[in-house]
């Protein structure tokens, strides 16, 4: 163990309260232990132990599965101390891998922080990543642009895009130009489940660059193509397939909402562009349902894995593209979604590889989307194209050999806001444009401003911010 990892350890994580005791806390060391048993299992949940690297093992290169939610909240896992919301498969597997409690995403809102993970950069690297999110079909990510994808396809990965893209529009931009084999999905930030229908009225569902046409929920469907993919035989090849659901996000309707579904199609038809914002629509019920079955398609596409005979060597990443939005449980985060404080950044993430990685652990190591890009390399051979170096850190040494985590600092920026966690402190300015200073390690939501008691921190903190800022391209007037 890391003297880093044995250090935040002495946190007091889980001890022997249950899932809904614990969520009343008001610290991050009061969250729950991993994944409460199955229904019906009887039995108390296990206690996470400390990380610690396997040493010694050998495998193959794995498989690689990674799977986003979207504007899936920190706190809306059960193993992540939501009161409310059971999360049965989704607990399995931090139970069969590792879960980290100070994962964040690369950006505040959807196209930023998957522009970080396909290309394992800063957002303000591409001008597509200047868009907070995509809006519109002028942005994208450039196809020259080496990806995740890019590079593991050099490597002799096999390599899929499945569910949302939010990267770009034809006919310049696609998961096929920037180096996925194979798309089924979406290309823009939000459709209408059933009918999938954009902001614009336009239809986005699409396999290749071709439409497809099926109305069903599109969950369903999303998690159907994927049980697919994984139960493929590749022969022999290793594969990469990134699987992005839209599921939580709006408009807020659940597997059978047809008669909600048929209205906001026809606001959508009548020219209503905020139609899929739903801002008249949802509930807590209901956003409890959709992440609920959100956890079993991510059960179903496991169970496909298992069946498949490839589970063992296959690397199965869980996470969210940003922080929580109106019916998300983040406490006691404050802030979600396109904000950068700790509720709009932060995430749940857990990673299982049964072959590497021992079960029934948890990590408080800090990082970033960007990170998973750089470790996704490494596991697989290969190398970033040396013209597009990483702002990622690979998590490969700490994982599976036992180094001490890399000690660096964590960027972000979004137009009116700026961030940066060094250690357990923590730089922000506002909208409001006031720089605080936070530490996370005994304030994680953000209320102790200690600005005013350590300038000298602050001015450090803020400097290291602008250095970095400054190496990137600004913000179009």
């Amino acid at each position: 163990m890391s003297s880093y990892e044995n250090k935040l350890s002495r946190r007091a994580f889980g001890g022997a309260v249950g899932v809904t005791a614990a969520a009343t806390a008001v610290g991050l060391g009061a969250t729950p232990a991993a994944a409460a048993e199955p229904p019906g299992a009887g039995s108390a949940a296990p206690l996470e132990r400390p990380f610690q690297a396997a040493r010694g093992r050998r495998s193959r290169r794995p498989n690689i599965l990674f799977i986003l939610g979207d504007d899936l909240g920190w706190a809306d896992l059960s193993s992540y101390a939501s009161p409310h919301i059971k999360t049965p498969n989704l607990d399995r597997l931090a139970r069969r891998g590792v879960r980290f409690t100070d994962a964040y995403a690369g950006s505040a809102t959807c196209s930023p922080t998957r522009f970080s993970l396909y290309t394992g950069r800063y957002p303000g690297r591409t001008a597509g990543g200047l868009a907070e999110p995509i809006a519109d079909r002028s942005a994208g990510l450039d196809p020259r642009h080496p990806t995740l994808a890019s590079l593991l396809k050099e490597a002799g990965y096999a390599t899929a895009l499945i569910g949302k893209w939010h990267a770009g529009h034809l006919p310049r931009h696609s998961p096929t130009r920037s180096g996925w084999d194979e798309f089924f999905g979406n290309f823009g930030g939000a459709l209408e489940y059933y009918s999938k229908l954009g902001p614009g009225g336009e239809y986005d569902l699409y396999e290749g660059d071709a439409e497809h046409k099926d109305l069903r929920y599109y969950t369903r469907i999303l998690t159907e193509r994927a049980s697919e993919y994984v139960s493929r035989d590749h022969r022999g090849r290793p594969w990469l397939l990134n699987l992005n659901f839209t599921t939580p996000h709006w408009p807020w309707i659940a597997e059978g909402d047809t008669r909600e579904s048929a209205e906001i199609v026809r606001r959508i038809e009548a020219g209503d562009a905020r139609a899929l914002w739903h801002q008249d629509g949802g509930s807590v019920e209901k956003y409890k349902e959709m992440v609920e079955d959100l956890d079993r398609s991510v059960g179903e596409v496991l169970k496909a894995l298992r069946r498949s005979g490839q589970e063992e060597d296959t690397l199965v990443v869980f996470s969210s593209d940003n922080g929580g939005e109106r019916f998300s449980y983040n406490w006691p985060l404050s802030g979600s979604k396109a904000s950068l404080q700790e509720g709009g950044i932060r995430v749940p993430n857990i990673a299982s590889w049964p072959a590497r990685l021992d079960g029934g652990q948890v990590s408080h190591v800090p990082l970033f989307s960007p990170d998973w890009t750089a470790t996704l390399l490494e596991l697989a051979g290969t190398r970033p194209h040396r013209a597009y170096p990483l702002d990622g850190v690979s998590l490969a040494g700490y994982l599976l050999r036992g180094e001490e985590p890399a000690r660096r600092d964590l960027f972000w920026r979004v137009r009116g806001e700026r961030a940066l966690r060094r250690g357990d402190w923590k730089y922000y300015r506002g909208r409001a444009g006031r720089d605080q200073l936070f530490n996370l390690a005994g304030d994680v939501r953000e209320q102790a401003d200690r600005a005013a008691l350590e300038p000298a921190r602050l001015a450090e903190l803020r400097a290291a911010w602008e250095r970095t800022d400054a190496g990137l391209l600004p913000y179009p007037a």
